[in-house]
Protein backbone atom coordinates (compact mmCIF):
# COMPACT_ATOMS: atom_id res chain seq x y z
CA UNK A 1 0.00 0.00 0.00
CA UNK A 2 1.38 3.32 -0.75
CA UNK A 3 2.34 5.76 1.59
CA UNK A 4 -0.27 8.30 0.10
CA UNK A 5 0.62 10.78 2.87
CA UNK A 6 4.51 10.77 2.51
CA UNK A 7 4.19 10.74 -0.89
CA UNK A 8 2.08 14.19 -1.12
CA UNK A 9 4.67 16.01 0.83
CA UNK A 10 2.82 17.88 3.25
CA UNK A 11 4.69 18.26 6.21
CA UNK A 12 4.56 19.58 9.72
CA UNK A 13 7.75 20.38 10.45
CA UNK A 14 8.99 20.35 6.54
CA UNK A 15 6.65 20.10 4.11
CA UNK A 16 8.51 19.74 -2.06
CA UNK A 17 12.33 16.72 -7.63
CA UNK A 18 14.25 15.07 -7.97
CA UNK A 19 15.41 15.36 -11.23
CA UNK A 20 15.59 17.04 -14.43
CA UNK A 21 15.69 20.31 -16.14
CA UNK A 22 12.14 21.52 -15.35
CA UNK A 23 11.78 21.54 -11.61
CA UNK A 24 10.13 24.98 -8.27
CA UNK A 25 8.81 28.28 -8.77
CA UNK A 26 11.23 31.59 -8.46
CA UNK A 27 9.91 34.41 -6.37
CA UNK A 28 9.19 37.57 -8.33
CA UNK A 29 11.06 41.07 -8.23
CA UNK A 30 9.92 44.88 -7.51
CA UNK A 31 9.63 46.64 -10.75
CA UNK A 32 10.00 49.60 -9.26
CA UNK A 33 12.95 52.01 -9.63
CA UNK A 34 14.51 53.77 -7.13
CA UNK A 35 16.93 56.24 -7.00
CA UNK A 36 20.37 55.95 -4.32
CA UNK A 37 22.75 58.80 -4.03
CA UNK A 38 26.73 58.55 -4.37
CA UNK A 39 29.45 61.00 -3.41
CA UNK A 40 32.96 61.41 -4.98
CA UNK A 41 35.37 63.77 -3.71
CA UNK A 42 36.21 66.36 -6.08
CA UNK A 43 38.85 69.82 -6.39
CA UNK A 44 36.49 72.44 -4.68
CA UNK A 45 33.96 70.00 -3.09
CA UNK A 46 32.17 67.35 -2.82
CA UNK A 47 29.56 66.29 -5.74
CA UNK A 48 26.80 64.12 -5.43
CA UNK A 49 25.92 62.06 -8.25
CA UNK A 50 21.92 60.05 -8.90
CA UNK A 51 22.57 56.75 -10.26
CA UNK A 52 19.29 54.73 -10.61
CA UNK A 53 19.26 50.75 -9.27
CA UNK A 54 18.49 49.69 -13.13
CA UNK A 55 21.61 51.80 -14.30
CA UNK A 56 23.62 49.64 -11.89
CA UNK A 57 22.28 46.60 -13.26
CA UNK A 58 23.52 47.20 -16.55
CA UNK A 59 26.46 47.78 -15.38
CA UNK A 60 28.45 44.36 -16.73
CA UNK A 61 30.73 42.52 -14.08
CA UNK A 62 34.64 42.44 -15.34
CA UNK A 63 36.34 39.46 -13.37
CA UNK A 64 40.03 41.13 -15.39
CA UNK A 65 39.11 44.95 -14.16
CA UNK A 66 41.70 46.53 -12.29
CA UNK A 67 38.94 47.04 -9.72
CA UNK A 68 38.14 43.74 -9.25
CA UNK A 69 41.99 42.30 -9.06
CA UNK A 70 42.41 44.74 -6.45
CA UNK A 71 39.75 43.55 -4.58
CA UNK A 72 40.14 39.70 -4.53
CA UNK A 73 43.67 40.21 -4.11
CA UNK A 74 42.46 42.54 -0.91
CA UNK A 75 40.40 39.75 0.43
CA UNK A 76 42.74 36.71 -0.38
CA UNK A 77 45.54 38.81 1.78
CA UNK A 78 42.92 39.03 4.86
CA UNK A 79 42.11 35.55 4.62
CA UNK A 80 45.31 34.09 4.64
CA UNK A 81 46.70 36.38 7.37
CA UNK A 82 43.34 35.76 9.74
CA UNK A 83 41.40 33.11 8.62
CA UNK A 84 41.56 30.44 11.84
CA UNK A 85 41.01 27.09 9.66
CA UNK A 86 42.63 25.26 6.73
CA UNK A 87 41.73 26.36 3.39
CA UNK A 88 40.56 24.23 0.69
CA UNK A 89 42.23 25.72 -2.60
CA UNK A 90 39.74 23.23 -4.53
CA UNK A 91 36.55 24.66 -2.86
CA UNK A 92 37.46 28.04 -2.94
CA UNK A 93 37.75 27.72 -6.56
CA UNK A 94 34.63 26.60 -7.17
CA UNK A 95 32.73 28.45 -4.91
CA UNK A 96 33.83 31.25 -7.41
CA UNK A 97 32.10 29.60 -10.09
CA UNK A 98 28.85 28.72 -7.86
CA UNK A 99 28.69 32.93 -6.84
CA UNK A 100 29.16 33.75 -10.91
CA UNK A 101 25.77 31.89 -11.26
CA UNK A 102 23.77 33.17 -7.68
CA UNK A 103 24.61 36.04 -9.28
CA UNK A 104 22.11 35.94 -11.69
CA UNK A 105 19.27 35.51 -8.99
CA UNK A 106 17.79 32.84 -10.16
CA UNK A 107 17.27 30.04 -8.43
CA UNK A 108 17.32 27.45 -11.83
CA UNK A 109 20.31 28.51 -12.73
CA UNK A 110 23.56 26.61 -11.48
CA UNK A 111 26.81 25.84 -11.63
CA UNK A 112 27.72 21.80 -11.23
CA UNK A 113 31.35 20.63 -10.37
CA UNK A 114 32.73 17.42 -12.49
CA UNK A 115 31.38 14.85 -9.87
CA UNK A 116 27.66 17.08 -9.66
CA UNK A 117 27.60 17.18 -13.35
CA UNK A 118 28.10 13.60 -13.27
CA UNK A 119 25.80 12.28 -10.97
CA UNK A 120 23.16 14.83 -12.43
CA UNK A 121 23.41 12.52 -15.76
CA UNK A 122 22.80 9.20 -13.27
CA UNK A 123 20.32 10.85 -12.38
CA UNK A 124 18.60 11.68 -15.44
CA UNK A 125 19.29 8.22 -16.95
CA UNK A 126 16.93 6.66 -13.94
CA UNK A 127 19.89 4.41 -12.89
CA UNK A 128 21.75 5.08 -9.91
CA UNK A 129 23.74 4.47 -6.82
CA UNK A 130 22.82 5.91 -3.99
CA UNK A 131 20.28 5.28 -0.04
CA UNK A 132 17.27 4.22 -2.08
CA UNK A 133 14.69 6.76 -0.75
CA UNK A 134 12.65 9.96 -2.94
CA UNK A 135 13.44 12.79 -1.31
CA UNK A 136 12.21 16.66 -1.67
CA UNK A 137 12.46 20.46 -0.66
CA UNK A 138 10.16 21.84 1.22
CA UNK A 139 8.06 24.99 -0.42
CA UNK A 140 7.67 26.73 3.24
CA UNK A 141 10.85 26.60 5.10
CA UNK A 142 13.07 24.81 2.25
CA UNK A 143 14.52 22.23 4.30
CA UNK A 144 15.19 19.08 2.95
CA UNK A 145 13.05 15.30 4.18
CA UNK A 146 12.38 12.02 3.14
CA UNK A 147 8.98 11.20 0.78
CA UNK A 148 9.20 7.49 1.13
CA UNK A 149 12.08 4.92 1.58
CA UNK A 150 12.24 2.58 -1.48
CA UNK A 151 11.20 -0.83 -0.42
CA UNK A 152 14.30 -3.14 0.69
CA UNK A 153 16.24 -0.34 -0.17
CA UNK A 154 19.60 0.78 1.73
CA UNK A 155 17.39 3.88 3.50
CA UNK A 156 14.73 1.70 4.83
CA UNK A 157 16.59 -0.65 6.60
CA UNK A 158 18.51 1.73 8.69
CA UNK A 159 15.39 2.76 9.18
CA UNK A 160 14.86 6.01 7.84
CA UNK A 161 11.24 6.94 7.46
CA UNK A 162 8.82 9.05 5.36
CA UNK A 163 8.36 13.17 7.13
CA UNK A 164 12.90 12.68 8.19
CA UNK A 165 14.03 15.97 7.73
CA UNK A 166 18.00 15.51 6.47
CA UNK A 167 20.59 17.87 7.93
CA UNK A 168 23.31 16.13 8.09
CA UNK A 169 24.97 14.31 4.88
CA UNK A 170 28.63 13.08 6.01
CA UNK A 171 30.14 16.70 7.18
CA UNK A 172 28.37 18.85 5.21
CA UNK A 173 25.44 20.76 6.77
CA UNK A 174 22.31 21.45 5.41
CA UNK A 175 20.84 24.69 5.16
CA UNK A 176 17.86 26.59 3.74
CA UNK A 177 19.80 27.40 0.94
CA UNK A 178 20.96 24.41 0.18
CA UNK A 179 19.27 22.87 -3.25
CA UNK A 180 17.67 19.85 -3.54
CA UNK A 181 20.37 18.54 -6.90
CA UNK A 182 23.02 19.87 -4.61
CA UNK A 183 21.97 17.33 -1.38
CA UNK A 184 21.01 14.21 -3.43
CA UNK A 185 24.68 14.43 -5.12
CA UNK A 186 25.87 14.11 -1.67
CA UNK A 187 24.43 11.54 -1.09
CA UNK A 188 24.63 8.85 -4.42
CA UNK A 189 28.30 8.05 -5.06
CA UNK A 190 29.76 4.66 -5.77
CA UNK A 191 28.21 1.77 -5.18
CA UNK A 192 29.45 -0.14 -1.94
CA UNK A 193 30.56 3.02 -0.32
CA UNK A 194 28.89 4.12 2.66
CA UNK A 195 27.19 7.67 3.01
CA UNK A 196 26.72 9.32 7.10
CA UNK A 197 23.20 10.49 7.40
CA UNK A 198 21.57 13.05 10.37
CA UNK A 199 18.19 13.10 10.18
CA UNK A 200 15.58 15.18 12.67
CA UNK A 201 12.11 13.02 13.25
CA UNK A 202 9.35 15.54 14.05
CA UNK A 203 7.48 12.56 16.15
CA UNK A 204 10.03 11.98 18.50
CA UNK A 205 11.80 15.44 18.57
CA UNK A 206 14.84 14.12 18.51
CA UNK A 207 18.05 13.72 15.73
CA UNK A 208 18.50 10.17 14.65
CA UNK A 209 21.82 9.19 12.80
CA UNK A 210 22.49 6.53 10.15
CA UNK A 211 24.89 4.82 8.07
CA UNK A 212 23.77 3.35 4.58
CA UNK A 213 25.76 1.58 2.13
CA UNK A 214 25.29 3.05 -1.44
CA UNK A 215 23.53 0.74 -3.70
CA UNK A 216 22.39 0.76 -7.72
CA UNK A 217 18.90 1.41 -7.96
CA UNK A 218 16.43 1.78 -11.05
CA UNK A 219 14.16 4.44 -10.73
CA UNK A 220 10.85 2.78 -10.72
CA UNK A 221 8.76 6.46 -11.23
CA UNK A 222 5.65 5.04 -12.57
CA UNK A 223 3.38 1.98 -10.45
CA UNK A 224 -0.31 1.40 -11.17
CA UNK A 225 -2.70 -0.54 -8.85
CA UNK A 226 -6.48 -1.34 -8.68
CA UNK A 227 -8.51 0.50 -6.26
CA UNK A 228 -10.17 -2.10 -4.01
CA UNK A 229 -13.91 -2.37 -4.89
CA UNK A 230 -13.80 -0.48 -8.05
CA UNK A 231 -12.57 -0.88 -11.49
CA UNK A 232 -10.50 1.80 -11.56
CA UNK A 233 -6.33 1.82 -12.14
CA UNK A 234 -4.53 4.04 -10.15
CA UNK A 235 -1.29 5.17 -11.51
CA UNK A 236 1.40 6.76 -9.08
CA UNK A 237 4.04 8.79 -11.28
CA UNK A 238 6.41 10.01 -8.88
CA UNK A 239 8.84 11.53 -11.69
CA UNK A 240 9.71 12.19 -15.31
CA UNK A 241 13.02 10.42 -15.89
CA UNK A 242 14.31 9.23 -19.22
CA UNK A 243 13.23 5.82 -18.32
CA UNK A 244 9.92 6.46 -16.84
CA UNK A 245 8.02 6.81 -20.60
CA UNK A 246 9.27 3.15 -20.95
CA UNK A 247 7.42 1.96 -17.52
CA UNK A 248 4.45 4.68 -18.44
CA UNK A 249 3.88 2.68 -21.83
CA UNK A 250 3.84 -0.52 -20.72
CA UNK A 251 1.56 -0.44 -17.43
CA UNK A 252 -0.85 2.03 -19.82
CA UNK A 253 -1.24 -1.31 -21.92
CA UNK A 254 -1.56 -3.38 -19.71
CA UNK A 255 -4.37 -1.53 -17.97
CA UNK A 256 -6.41 -0.75 -21.48
CA UNK A 257 -6.21 -4.93 -21.31
CA UNK A 258 -8.61 -5.08 -18.33
CA UNK A 259 -11.12 -2.57 -19.27
CA UNK A 260 -11.22 -0.55 -16.83
CA UNK A 261 -13.78 2.18 -16.02
CA UNK A 262 -11.20 4.80 -15.50
CA UNK A 263 -7.83 5.49 -14.98
CA UNK A 264 -6.51 7.90 -11.80
CA UNK A 265 -2.61 9.31 -12.93
CA UNK A 266 -1.40 11.08 -9.10
CA UNK A 267 0.94 13.16 -9.73
CA UNK A 268 1.01 15.23 -6.29
CA UNK A 269 3.88 15.98 -5.08
CA UNK A 270 5.93 15.10 -8.41
CA UNK A 271 8.61 18.11 -8.79
CA UNK A 272 8.61 17.32 -12.51
CA UNK A 273 12.07 16.34 -14.52
CA UNK A 274 12.57 15.75 -18.31
CA UNK A 275 10.73 17.70 -20.61
CA UNK A 276 11.15 14.70 -23.21
CA UNK A 277 9.63 12.05 -21.29
CA UNK A 278 7.01 14.19 -20.55
CA UNK A 279 5.96 14.89 -23.73
CA UNK A 280 6.56 11.04 -25.01
CA UNK A 281 4.18 10.22 -22.18
CA UNK A 282 1.46 12.62 -23.63
CA UNK A 283 1.80 11.60 -26.94
CA UNK A 284 1.02 8.37 -26.11
CA UNK A 285 -2.41 9.40 -25.13
CA UNK A 286 -3.21 12.31 -27.06
CA UNK A 287 -3.97 11.87 -31.16
CA UNK A 288 -1.89 13.39 -33.33
CA UNK A 289 -4.43 15.13 -35.12
CA UNK A 290 -6.52 16.23 -32.38
CA UNK A 291 -6.98 19.54 -31.16
CA UNK A 292 -6.36 21.58 -28.13
CA UNK A 293 -8.99 24.28 -26.65
CA UNK A 294 -7.86 27.85 -28.17
CA UNK A 295 -5.11 26.18 -30.09
CA UNK A 296 -5.07 25.91 -34.40
CA UNK A 297 -2.16 23.48 -34.30
CA UNK A 298 -2.99 19.59 -34.77
CA UNK A 299 -1.47 17.81 -31.64
CA UNK A 300 0.46 20.36 -30.11
CA UNK A 301 1.49 20.01 -27.06
CA UNK A 302 4.41 22.83 -25.82
CA UNK A 303 5.87 25.84 -27.28
CA UNK A 304 8.66 27.55 -26.10
CA UNK A 305 9.68 31.27 -26.54
CA UNK A 306 13.06 33.10 -25.54
CA UNK A 307 13.02 35.95 -23.57
CA UNK A 308 12.10 38.39 -26.87
CA UNK A 309 8.97 36.66 -27.09
CA UNK A 310 10.49 34.85 -29.87
CA UNK A 311 9.20 31.05 -30.51
CA UNK A 312 12.12 28.40 -30.20
CA UNK A 313 10.15 24.96 -30.32
CA UNK A 314 6.88 23.64 -30.89
CA UNK A 315 6.48 19.96 -29.84
CA UNK A 316 4.11 18.12 -31.86
CA UNK A 317 2.43 14.59 -31.64
CA UNK A 318 3.75 12.26 -33.84
CA UNK A 319 3.75 8.50 -32.19
CA UNK A 320 0.51 7.69 -34.11
CA UNK A 321 -0.96 6.54 -30.98
CA UNK A 322 -3.83 7.47 -28.70
CA UNK A 323 -5.56 6.08 -25.46
CA UNK A 324 -9.32 6.52 -26.53
CA UNK A 325 -12.39 5.76 -24.53
CA UNK A 326 -10.95 5.58 -20.57
CA UNK A 327 -11.98 8.77 -18.30
CA UNK A 328 -9.45 9.74 -16.85
CA UNK A 329 -7.94 11.79 -13.45
CA UNK A 330 -4.95 13.85 -13.00
CA UNK A 331 -4.36 14.44 -9.09
CA UNK A 332 -1.98 17.61 -7.92
CA UNK A 333 -0.76 19.71 -5.29
CA UNK A 334 1.24 22.61 -5.03
CA UNK A 335 4.02 20.39 -4.85
CA UNK A 336 3.10 19.43 -8.40
CA UNK A 337 5.22 21.72 -10.36
CA UNK A 338 7.28 22.14 -13.88
CA UNK A 339 6.67 18.91 -16.00
CA UNK A 340 4.00 17.47 -13.57
CA UNK A 341 2.42 20.93 -14.69
CA UNK A 342 2.75 20.57 -18.80
CA UNK A 343 0.79 16.76 -18.27
CA UNK A 344 -1.84 18.37 -16.05
CA UNK A 345 -2.10 21.65 -18.42
CA UNK A 346 -2.42 19.39 -21.33
CA UNK A 347 -4.86 16.91 -20.49
CA UNK A 348 -6.36 19.90 -19.45
CA UNK A 349 -6.08 21.94 -22.60
CA UNK A 350 -7.57 18.73 -24.82
CA UNK A 351 -10.00 17.41 -22.72
CA UNK A 352 -8.59 14.36 -21.67
CA UNK A 353 -8.61 14.47 -18.20
CA UNK A 354 -9.99 16.49 -15.06
CA UNK A 355 -7.50 18.08 -13.21
CA UNK A 356 -8.72 17.15 -9.65
CA UNK A 357 -6.96 18.75 -6.48
CA UNK A 358 -5.14 21.83 -5.55
CA UNK A 359 -3.79 24.56 -7.35
CA UNK A 360 -0.04 23.30 -8.98
CA UNK A 361 3.29 25.08 -7.69
CA UNK A 362 4.30 27.25 -11.28
CA UNK A 363 7.06 26.78 -12.64
CA UNK A 364 6.75 27.67 -16.42
CA UNK A 365 10.39 27.98 -17.35
CA UNK A 366 12.88 26.08 -19.05
CA UNK A 367 16.87 25.19 -18.30
CA UNK A 368 19.63 23.93 -20.73
CA UNK A 369 22.75 22.20 -19.21
CA UNK A 370 25.79 23.47 -21.00
CA UNK A 371 28.99 21.08 -20.86
CA UNK A 372 32.18 23.20 -20.30
CA UNK A 373 35.50 22.27 -20.96
CA UNK A 374 37.11 20.48 -17.49
CA UNK A 375 33.89 18.43 -17.10
CA UNK A 376 31.98 20.90 -14.90
CA UNK A 377 28.78 22.49 -16.54
CA UNK A 378 26.25 25.36 -15.50
CA UNK A 379 22.60 25.38 -16.22
CA UNK A 380 20.95 28.42 -17.24
CA UNK A 381 17.27 29.20 -17.63
CA UNK A 382 16.57 29.75 -21.48
CA UNK A 383 13.15 29.80 -22.39
CA UNK A 384 9.41 30.22 -21.26
CA UNK A 385 6.72 27.37 -22.10
CA UNK A 386 3.64 27.68 -22.80
CA UNK A 387 0.67 25.36 -23.17
CA UNK A 388 -1.49 24.23 -26.38
CA UNK A 389 -4.19 26.69 -25.26
CA UNK A 390 -1.12 29.93 -25.02
CA UNK A 391 -1.45 29.59 -21.03
CA UNK A 392 1.27 31.00 -19.50
CA UNK A 393 0.99 29.18 -15.88
CA UNK A 394 4.87 30.51 -14.39
CA UNK A 395 3.97 31.53 -11.01
CA UNK A 396 0.19 30.66 -11.84
CA UNK A 397 0.63 27.04 -11.72
CA UNK A 398 -2.77 25.06 -13.14
CA UNK A 399 -5.83 25.56 -11.92
CA UNK A 400 -7.62 22.27 -10.60
CA UNK A 401 -11.28 22.06 -12.31
CA UNK A 402 -12.82 20.25 -9.06
CA UNK A 403 -11.00 21.53 -6.16
CA UNK A 404 -10.08 19.40 -2.72
CA UNK A 405 -7.86 19.21 -0.12
CA UNK A 406 -6.80 16.82 2.77
CA UNK A 407 -9.13 17.31 6.13
CA UNK A 408 -6.72 18.06 8.81
CA UNK A 409 -8.31 15.27 10.68
CA UNK A 410 -6.83 13.15 7.58
CA UNK A 411 -3.42 14.54 7.69
CA UNK A 412 -2.80 14.06 11.29
CA UNK A 413 -2.82 9.72 10.22
CA UNK A 414 0.78 8.36 9.30
CA UNK A 415 -0.69 6.70 6.45
CA UNK A 416 -3.23 7.51 3.81
CA UNK A 417 -5.40 4.99 3.44
CA UNK A 418 -7.36 5.16 0.05
CA UNK A 419 -10.50 5.98 2.29
CA UNK A 420 -8.73 8.92 4.19
CA UNK A 421 -7.58 10.32 0.95
CA UNK A 422 -10.06 12.45 0.54
CA UNK A 423 -8.60 14.00 -3.33
CA UNK A 424 -8.24 10.61 -4.48
CA UNK A 425 -12.00 9.77 -3.47
CA UNK A 426 -12.88 12.99 -4.93
CA UNK A 427 -11.13 11.64 -8.14
CA UNK A 428 -13.13 8.21 -7.72
CA UNK A 429 -16.56 10.35 -7.71
CA UNK A 430 -15.20 11.80 -10.75
CA UNK A 431 -14.71 9.16 -12.55
CA UNK A 432 -17.90 7.16 -11.28
CA UNK A 433 -19.88 10.30 -12.77
CA UNK A 434 -21.50 11.45 -9.21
Amino acid sequence: MYNRKARMCYKMVAGLMVMGLLTGCGAGKDNNTTNTETSESVPGGTQTSTTTDAEKSQKKFDENSKETRKKTAEIEGILDKYFYFDQDSEKRDEAYYDGLMKGLDDPYSVYYTPEEFKQKQISESGTFAGIGAVVSKSKEDNTIFIVEPKKDSGAEKAGLEAEDVIVQIDDFELTTETTLEEAVSKMRGEEGTVVHLKVYRESINDFIEVDITRAIYEEESVAYEMLEGTNIAYMDISNFAENTPDQFKEQLDEIEGKNVDGIIMDLRGNPGGSLKAVLIMLDYIIGDSELADNCQTPGLLVETKDKNDVVMDNYICSDGHAIDGIPMVVLVNGNSASASEIFAGCMQDYGRGTIVGEQTYGKGIVQNIIPLSDGSAIKITIAKYFLPSGRDIHTYGIEPDVKAEISEEHMKLKVLEVEDDDQLQAGIKVIEGE
